[in-house]
């Protein structure tokens, strides 16, 4: 009981932490003249993404436990997908989906394809073991490139597009400024370091009490816990109806998440990182790419229905991808196996 309060109190301060990185990230836009997508795209999305990078570096550093690492990075994919549907259920006036613009596509491609690529070396497994430089895999290499290419990319498709958000971001924060959004942003980000740097010992400490693999307990557990502060963007999005925001932070947290498996496989020094996890990671990564998919028909589509009041159809969808991974990830525990049929 006494680990399930720990990582519940460091949850709490991950999500409280995400608010006001928020909030002073905001100010911080508003004072230097950033346009509200990219700041969703690129500063909120490496932002909210710091407990991922600070827990993966720390798990493969502190506590040698690379399967938490990745699993973090995945299942917060994954985890910011099903925010989409919250994202839909809490916009009342109409479905989400019609009120976002289509250039959302575009950076859920490249998360696709980095999705597609770690997905390729963890098949490859140890076969993957020879395609290194120094102690870190070829396919880490090709992720920063790739990512470093789809931020300029759509960088440079939002500015063509900057004047349709322009006003997003105009006059929130009259009353403080620059220097002091600057220091309180900073002590926000502090407290993610930190609670960054013990959320996976707690994490290991869960897993092992509880008898739970590593992978489960990264994917879901970890990953839910360092996605707090794309929860608390998301609202906080929402609540200045900044809705391109809000979506641009989800994809392009997804994208610095797969960024960080890279990072986490320069920490981790006994090899190509993807070659040492548990192939039923796979499971998470494909999971991610049909959330992925089924969000871009959404975006394409714009349906205009719900189901009961409450979701579209696009949502329901996403949802039932997401608890589909939940329990095959619980179920794979310990090799038991899963039977369908017979």
């Amino acid at each position: 009981m006494s680990i399930f309060l720990e990582f519940l109190l460091l949850a709490g301060s991950l999500g409280l932490a995400g608010f006001y990185l928020t909030l002073y990230g905001d100010a911080i836009a508003e004072k230097t003249g950033l346009g509200g997508t990219w700041v969703g795209l690129a500063m909120m999305a490496s932002v909210t993404s710091l407990p991922e990078l600070v827990t993966g570096i720390s798990a493969v550093r502190l506590v040698d436990a690379p399967n938490i690492a990745l699993g973090d990075a995945i299942g917060s994919c994954v985890f910011n997908l099903l925010l989409i549907v919250m994202l839909d259920f809490l916009h009342r006036e109409a479905p989400v989906y019609t009120r976002l613009s289509q250039g959302h596509i575009l950076s859920a491609g490249f998360g696709v394809i980095l999705l597609a690529l770690v997905a390729f070396s963890i098949l490859l497994g140890k076969r993957a073991t020879g395609l290194v430089v120094g102690h870190v895999g070829v396919t880490s290499l090709a992720i920063v490139l790739l990512y470093l290419i789809a931020v300029y990319t759509v960088f440079q498709y939002e500015r063509k597009n900057l004047r349709e958000h322009a006003g997003e971001l105009a006059e929130r924060h009259p009353r403080m400024s620059l220097l002091q959004a600057v220091w309180r942003y900073l002590a926000a980000a502090t407290l993610v370091v930190l609670v960054g740097l013990r959320l996976p010992m707690t994490a290991e400490h869960m897993a092992t009490a509880m008898g739970w693999d590593r992978t489960f307990v990264g994917t879901l557990f970890v990953a839910m816990a360092t996605s707090l502060p794309e929860l608390a963007v998301t609202l906080s999005a929402i609540r200045i109806g900044a809705l391109d925001m809000a979506m641009s932070n989800l994809f392009g947290s997804n994208l610095f998440d797969l960024f960080i498996v890279a990072v986490d496989d320069l920490a981790y020094t006994k090899g190509p990182l993807l070659a040492a996890v548990s192939p039923l990671h796979l499971v998470s990564t494909q999971s991610a790419i049909m959330m992925t998919g089924v969000a871009v028909v959404g975006l394409l589509y714009r349906p205009k229905s719900r189901v009961l009041r409450t979701v579209g159809w696009v949502s329901l969808l996403i949802l039932s991808l997401y608890v589909l991974n939940a329990a095959v990830l619980y179920l794979s525990q310990d090799g038991r196996a899963i039977v369908i049929g017979g």
